[in-house]
């Protein structure tokens, strides 16, 4: 079976967010749990990809078009599951009326996120511990024709 990407919903799907960012960012990245979780949980929209019936990553927009919380567990990377839900994420927030989305990506998946159409914007700084850079999408370009390899996570 393949990918495919669904809303999410904090209060219902609460358990399979929860377990996806604590394997990569708490246990794999070492991010506290202070500053995993915070304010925009229960206003965010959540996303997450399944690939054979189970999750295996999540993501979020804020209203104010930022996308965070990127993360897909390490058994699932290497699948296109990163790309998948960078995808949907950036299609729904077009869908939403957002002309631009943002993100502060880790600096080892700069790459990843150019190649999705994302472009550098600032300088570098640090969060929960991590180096991180903000970047920028425009969404009135074709977001079909991002094709790039996975990233590990992005904050």
């Amino acid at each position: 079976m393949g990918l495919f990407v669904r809303l999410a919903d904090w209060q219902t799907d609460f358990k399979a967010i929860r377990k996806i960012r604590q394997e990569v960012f708490i246990d794999e990245q070492q991010v506290s749990p202070e500053d995993e979780w915070d304010e925009h949980e229960e206003t965010a929209q959540h996303f997450l990809v399944f690939h054979s019936d189970k999750a295996v990553g999540t993501g979020r927009i804020t209203g104010e078009g930022k996308i965070g919380r990127m993360a897909v567990l390490k058994k699932a990377r290497g699948l296109g599951a990163g790309l998948e839900l960078l995808q949907f994420i950036c299609k729904f927030a077009r869908a939403e009326g957002q002309k631009s989305v943002y993100l502060n990506a880790q600096r080892h998946a700069i790459p990843f996120y150019e190649k999705a159409g994302f472009s550098v914007d600032g300088e570098p700084f640090m969060e929960a511990g991590i180096p991180h850079i903000r970047m920028v999408r425009n969404l009135t370009e074709k977001i079909e024709d991002i094709v790039s390899p996975e990233p590990d996570s992005t904050r």
